[in-house]
């Protein structure tokens, strides 16, 4: 973080604007299009040097989007803020955010999994149409601007060709949560936020892998390799789709889907205990049935790979779990409830998202801070979480809108 300049050698205000944004990822974006739209001026200030760089890495494999799971379903993706973020979709939602990209002449698919995709599969093609409405509705973007801190009411700016002090009718802060951190998203917000008596809970990995005390054979013959259509418990929690072995332990779409309450027993305990069952859509009983006709000459693994149709990732994962039992109903019990012991969690430097933030008791409903009147917030740096699967997009983009409804209010009273 870049230290302020020292009160003594103060910056002369550079300029008045009327909505200032800091940060320049889709949450803060929207809300200048929204803004925009409305007749507001709007400049957005973001310290990297180019813009949405997290929401480009997100579209490398494949940008989804959104996803087309019905409320109040979708909402229940929030946890315990389905209700607070609930009320974000209510003024725009899945199908909203679709309509919008395909008016950026962006068309779309909606997957077998119910997840929503540009027919691209890029965030590139998106992002570029979208910089040039906001650039035809007069959206300033000005980049390698960092924000670091207050001077007399004034917004400092540090940035190559110097410093800037600019004074703002309205603020919007979007400036991400901690994770990815080398893509902008670094928390340094966080010391000047709370020395204003803004409440901040602890920025924690979300949507990441968790570490695993593999054997050699694990890591080194089966690291990358998939478990695909398999079922995850935690708790009182399954999740069903695709686990992905790493040399560290697992991650993927399943693992991450869980992640907050495995991170909460990690925190608690010290471990978190998981379940996977290899072959959801059989039961044991059937199961044991193809594992109790003889072997033969075949191996153990042969005989696994064609009676229950495991492959060797999965015949390595059953052996993780000690040595294989003999008896046919014990080998299918086991093929549906392999016990894993989770040690630790991936660190904010390989998290999809991030966990805490800007508590949101600390915002009114148009997200406006109660501890600084006219300055807004939104995106990941507020304190809320959900799996992958479009839910995160969904809700920065929500929250953006929202923001820009609460800073077309509050200048309205102005």
């Amino acid at each position: 973080m870049i230290a302020p300049t020292p009160a003594s050698a103060k910056i002369p205000v550079s300029s008045h604007v009327e909505v200032l944004i800091i940060g320049a990822g889709p949450a803060g974006l929207m809300a200048a299009e929204v803004l925009a739209t409305k007749g507001f001026s709007v400049q957005v200030y973001e310290k990297m040097p180019s813009v949405a760089r997290k929401f480009l890495m997100a579209g490398r494999g494949g940008l989804n989007l959104t996803h087309t799971e019905p409320r109040p379903a979708f909402d229940a993706r929030y946890g315990t803020e389905a209700d607070r973020i609930g009320a974000w979709l209510d003024g725009y939602d899945a199908a909203q955010l679709m309509a919008w990209a395909e008016r950026l002449g962006q068309p779309l698919f909606v997957g077998s999994s119910r997840r929503v995709f540009p027919k691209a599969m890029k965030a590139s093609p998106l992002l570029r149409a979208w910089l040039a409405r906001l650039e035809g509705l007069g959206v300033q973007i000005v980049t390698r601007s960092e924000w670091v801190g207050w001077q007399d009411g004034a917004w400092l700016f540090r940035s190559p060709s110097g410093e800037a002090a600019i004074k703002a009718d309205a603020v919007l802060l979007a400036l991400g949560g901690a994770s990815w951190p080398k893509l902008g998203s670094d928390a340094a917000w966080v010391p000047w936020l709370a020395e204003k008596g803004v409440a901040i809970e602890r920025l924690r990995p979300a949507n990441a892998g968790f570490n695993l005390d593999w054997s050699e054979v694990m890591k080194d013959r089966f690291a990358g390799t998939p478990l695909k259509n398999v079922a995850v418990t935690h708790a009182d929690r399954t999740v069903r789709g695709e686990v992905m072995i790493a040399a560290y332990g697992l991650e993927g779409g399943a693992i991450y889907a869980l992640s907050a309450g495995l991170r909460r027993a990690i925190e608690a305990d010290g471990k978190a205990d998981l379940l996977i069952d290899l072959r959801p859509d059989q039961s044991v009983e059937a199961l044991a049935r193809k594992l109790s006709v003889p072997r033969g000459k075949n191996s153990l693994s042969n005989h696994l790979r064609k009676g229950a149709g495991l492959d060797a990732a999965a015949v390595a994962l059953l052996r993780e779990a000690g040595p294989l039992p003999t008896d046919p109903e014990a080998l299918a019990t086991l093929i549906k409830t392999v016990p894993l012991t989770l040690t630790a969690m991936q660190g904010l430097e390989r998290a999809i998202s991030s966990a805490g933030g800007i508590r949101l008791d600390q915002l009114d409903d148009d997200l406006m801070l109660t501890a600084l009147p006219g300055v807004f917030a939104c995106g990941e740096m507020l304190d809320w979480e959900a799996p992958t699967g479009g839910y995160l997009l969904q809700a920065c983009f929500a929250s953006g809108v929202r923001a820009a409804g609460g800073i077309a209010r509050w200048l309205a009273k102005m």
